[in-house]
């Protein structure tokens, strides 16, 4: 059993203490939180015990569970990784790129594992799709929001559509050739809604849309290749795939399929139409028992650090062109 420490206890802190507690292979040592008022009520509703001291609980601990704002990131796991604890750290990894392949290095020389929390790849809908999902044409993402202060201070891009990001490179084998994007100040100080474009070497587009300021929340994301289009809603965690296949004059139960004649001479071809089981789980108690698993193990995380500075990377191409000061 992995001792485990929680250092943040806001919002999303909280939902990671509950889910630790409910991980048979973590011991949940404690929590460390720079707010003494919200301290004492999440130790009295937890029941989980708060500590003061920062370094007091590291020492305490096989693994950090990083939940702060992104400011304080490199400070915490920098701090974790020179006493030679395994990292869990929320995403962005951290402010910049140069603190990230700062924590690459210590991760590297303290020979432990690091796993950024892009949780939506642990969202069941992508789960159900990833067997249909190859080589990637066009990905289409849109990530929507209602208005919330808590976020504000950075881009929309680190806020949300880092996400998207993220996924986009998991599934694309590519490297990144050319980023385009544009974005506009509503509210805040930088940009609430943004478009990129991504472009990748292997000729897969990406066109991604985040915004904070809209109306109702949507987390939508299609993806176009050869032989299906998939689509994708990580809100309602549907997931459906239409295929198109030479007739063959069969199907499944489970599937609708449609005829058609291409013309030309073209040999007939059927669309088909499935919707793949998506099995419920809870993504955040999915990645932190993924992350144990790993440690146990000793195989690589489903989300390594490098994919997190990689995912940093492309948000800061995107916040580039977008001119921010």
């Amino acid at each position: 059993m992995l001792r485990i420490g929680v250092v943040g206890a806001g919002h999303l802190g909280k939902i990671h203490i509950k889910c630790i507690k409910q991980i048979a292979d973590y011991q949940l040592v404690g929590f460390y939180d720079i707010d003494p008022e919200n301290s004492a009520k999440v130790q009295e509703e937890y029941q989980v015990k708060h500590y003061s001291n920062l370094e007091e609980l590291i020492d305490l601990v096989d693994v950090i569970d990083i939940v702060t704002p992104t400011l304080s990131h490199y400070d915490v796991a920098s701090k974790g990784l020179r006493k030679g604890k395994h990292i869990f750290i929320e995403k962005p990894i951290t402010t910049s790129l140069d603190e990230a392949s700062k924590l690459i290095n210590l991760a590297e020389e303290a020979g432990v594992k690091v796993q950024v929390g892009h949780v939506e790849r642990f969202n069941p809908c992508l789960l159900a799709a990833l067997k249909f999902i190859h080589e990637p044409k066009f990905i289409e993402a849109h990530r929507l929001a209602v208005f919330n202060p808590r976020g504000t201070d950075v881009p929309v891009i680190l806020d949300l559509m880092i996400h998207d990001i993220d996924i986009v490179l998991s599934l694309v084998k590519s490297r990144v050739r050319k980023v385009s994007a544009s974005g506009v100040s509503i509210i805040s100080d930088t940009p609430d809604i943004a478009n990129a474009r991504i472009e990748f070497e292997n000729g897969c587009v990406a066109n991604l849309t985040a915004s904070r300021i809209s109306l109702k929340n949507m987390r939508k994301t299609r993806i176009f290749q050869s032989d299906a289009y998939i689509s994708l809603d990580f809100l309602t965690k549907e997931t459906e795939i239409v295929r198109i296949d030479e007739a063959n004059g069969k199907s499944q139960d489970t599937t609708e399929v449609l005829m058609i004649d291409p013309g030309y001479g073209k040999p007939m071809k059927q669309i088909s139409f499935e919707k793949p089981e998506v099995k419920p789980i809870n993504a955040i108690m999915a990645e932190l028992e993924m992350f144990n698993k790993s440690i146990i193990t000793n195989t690589e995380p489903v989300v390594p650090i490098t994919d997190g500075y990689n995912a940093l990377d492309v948000a800061y191409q995107i916040i580039e062109k977008l001119n921010i000061r």
